[in-house]
């Protein structure tokens, strides 16, 4: 049986969680079709989830359409999660995108299709709401030939619209105008179906069409449109169909070696580590023993595979299938299961979080508690970045939003028992260099009091390529642990640059190496004051670094949101000063009839007062939207942020910091 691992994306409330309820529905998993309202969905299981109406977390489940297993992903819809979407992109075949017919496209629309469509991931659009007052078909498929792709083809009509009656009607070959709309679509992408419709259309059937509709599809060349409704059921069956037909299905080679990855982990109730992985080639049974990093072995205790409905307990799991496995007690998020077969950069797909808060626990006897508690919710999301502030015994975490913060609060309330309060949220910034800088200190010559010689230079690079190592010293001039050490380093040290930002877009290239080799005293006991360890590196590169990064300087940049606002039109006259006041740079304002439109970017610390102030301005007629858009430089002002451990520019400082950490083992620190 052919497998389809299958991402249901949308902008939150556009009704996602409600179509895979129909989905599951349709395919027989399910009797009743749960309700988000009600809290009975089968994917948004936390209680959280019900409580609130959202999806918080991505969640598996999965049902039979034929010869194809889909493995359906529900994912979050709310921006403040998009780092639980981030993580599922990865092991994805294709996707639905969904929309609200009312709403039409909206902020967390357009960053899932763009990124879809950067990921090339075959993609479906499926108009939902179709029976709520107010929905559109013509509007709506005009905001996504303009907003989301050009490459789109509406695959039937409806009728009743906004009405509780609404139903979708599938085009078929009688259609003349989609056969016409087909060939003018696929043929951009195909001279040669564009020359046999030039020379004569008579030749180009409709099951010709149709083949070339999937084979593009599949290619993410284009984008079919249905439109229906999750809660009557209209329009779904033509979704199905479109699933089966027109989305990359596949076998999967089950006798390859094993591969996977891991794209979510999670605790069971008696606090074991359960991870989520999507199988790419071969068979992983229990029992077999994997290397997930370095030398140590782990061995699969348990295994429970995605089928007709939730988790059963199996004792494989093959190629292209999902699966939960037990035993693992050192993996994490982004791991390879036996062979990689990706190189695994560290790559991003959406924005990083551009906000940070200190967490404070409401009983000072609950410190211990609580970084154990943060420690577990970062296994299931990296991008918290929690970080622990050795100076002022204070340690943070990384948002994306109020929202978010709000359900870090309570889920420390009610899974781990510890209360907690927030300070401030504060913007996060990052830092680029701004020339090149370079330092080096050689081993046994002042001031250097480490057995080690390195050599940096800090080079900028291009935006968005983050920071990547280089040497110009012999792979073999010493031992690789020890290059690996100083990278290992770099990368850390670069977490808090100048301004205390981390560092990023810069070339960081060592220039100059070198060793004590191991030696012993005549008895043959080894000396660690007479031979260089990896530690003299760990300790001299974040010197040598800061050094060279000084030499180089940097500048601070800020994140920016692009906003949208649909206001009453006689209220843009006095929000514009406002929005002046806030930093915000408007574009023109487009106005129709008595509705206008402005669109802009404003730096994100600024958003949240924007939308306190927003009620007031636009008499609770007021509609915002926005998404992050990039890094601008920092004008006027430059924003610093207070190191969690003692600065390398300060070397004494530092080498104190050292000593303590070390007692004192090398002579001259």
């Amino acid at each position: 049986m052919r497998t389809l691992n299958l991402g249901i994306l949308a902008h939150v409330d556009a009704g996602k969680t409600s179509l895979t309820e129909r989905l599951l529905h349709a395919a027989g998993v399910i009797d009743e079709i749960g309700s988000v309202d009600d809290g009975s969905t089968q994917t948004d299981s936390l209680a959280l989830e019900r409580q609130r109406g959202i999806t918080i977390k991505s969640a598996v489940v999965s049902f039979v359409v034929d010869d194809i297993t889909v493995n359906l992903i529900d994912t979050p819809g709310h921006p403040d999660f998009i780092a639980e979407v981030e993580r599922v992109l990865s092991v994805l075949d294709g996707a639905v995108l969904v929309i609200s017919a009312v709403e039409g496209v909206q902020a967390q629309t357009r960053v899932l299709m763009r990124t879809l469509h950067r990921l090339r991931i075959p993609t479906l659009i499926f108009v939902n709401k179709i029976d709520r007052g107010g929905a559109q078909y013509e509007p709506v498929l005009g905001a996504i030939s303009e907003k989301l792709s050009r490459e789109i083809v509406p695959m039937g009509s409806t009728a009743g619209l906004g009405t509780r009656g609404a139903f979708a009607t599938a085009y078929t070959e009688a259609d003349a105008g989609f056969a016409s709309a087909l060939v003018d679509l696929l043929s951009g992408h195909d001279d040669a179906l564009l020359a046999a419709y030039v020379d004569d259309e008579t030749t180009i059937s409709y099951a010709q069409l149709r083949d070339e509709l999937a084979a593009q599809t599949r290619q993410a060349l284009v984008h079919p449109v249905y439109f229906g409704s999750a809660v009557t059921g209209a329009g779904v069956d033509a979704l199905i169909a479109g699933i089966r037909e027109l989305l990359p299905a596949s076998e999967g080679d089950t006798e390859g070696p094993v591969s996977g990855t891991v794209f979510k982990i999670e605790r069971g109730p008696a606090g074991e580590k359960v991870a989520y992985v999507r199988m790419l080639s071969g068979t992983l049974r229990t029992r077999d023993r994997l290397r997930i990093r370095g030398d140590e072995e782990e061995k699969v205790t348990a295994i429970s595979v995605f089928d007709r409905g939730s988790a059963v307990r199996h004792t494989s799991v093959a190629a292209g299938r999902i699966a939960k496995l037990w035993g693992l007690g050192g993996i994490r998020i982004g791991d390879a299961i036996g062979v990689s077969r990706t190189p695994a950069p560290e790559q991003q797909y959406f924005a990083p979080p551009t906000l940070e808060t200190v967490v404070v626990p409401c009983r000072a006897a609950d410190k211990g508690a609580l970084h154990l508690a943060l420690a577990q919710l970062a296994e299931q999301d990296p991008l918290i970045n929690l970080r622990q502030d050795d100076i002022r015994q204070e340690v943070s975490v990384s948002l994306y939003g109020e929202v978010q913060k709000e359900v870090i609060q309570a889920t420390l309330a009610n899974d781990f028992g510890v209360d907690v309060t927030f300070r401030e949220t504060t913007t996060i910034c990052l830092e680029r260099p701004v020339g090149t800088g370079a330092s080096f200190e050689i081993i046994a010559k002042e001031p250097n009091p480490f057995l080690a010689t390195v050599g940096l230079r800090v080079d900028p690079a291009p935006v968005g390529s983050g920071v990547e190592f280089r040497l110009e010293v012999e792979l073999g001039s010493m031992p690789f642990s020890f290059i690996k050490a100083v990278e290992e380093t770099v990368k850390e040290t670069l977490q808090q640059g100048i301004y205390g930002w981390q560092v990023t877009d810069c070339t960081v290239t060592m220039t100059h190496s070198g060793y004590w080799a191991r030696q012993s005293h005549s008895h043959g006991t080894f000396d660690k004051s007479m031979s260089s360890t990896a530690g003299d590196f760990r300790n001299l590169t974040p010197l040598v670094l800061m050094s060279a990064l000084q030499q180089a300087g940097t500048r601070v940049f800020e994140p920016m949101h692009r906003f949208r606002l649909e206001l009453p039109a006689d209220v843009l006259g006095p929000i514009l000063p406002v929005l002046a006041r806030l930093g915000a740079i408007p574009q023109t304002p487009v106005v129709r009839d008595s509705a206008g439109v402005l669109e802009g970017e404003i730096p994100a610390d600024r958003m949240h007062a924007l939308e306190q102030q927003l009620p007031g301005l636009t008499r609770g007629e007021g509609v915002l939207e926005y998404a992050f858009e990039r890094y601008q430089a920092v004008r006027g002002t430059i924003p610093s942020r207070p190191r969690t451990d003692h600065d390398p520019l300060n070397r004494k400082e530092y080498l104190l910091q050292v000593v303590r950490r070390v007692g004192g083992r090398r002579e001259g620190v």
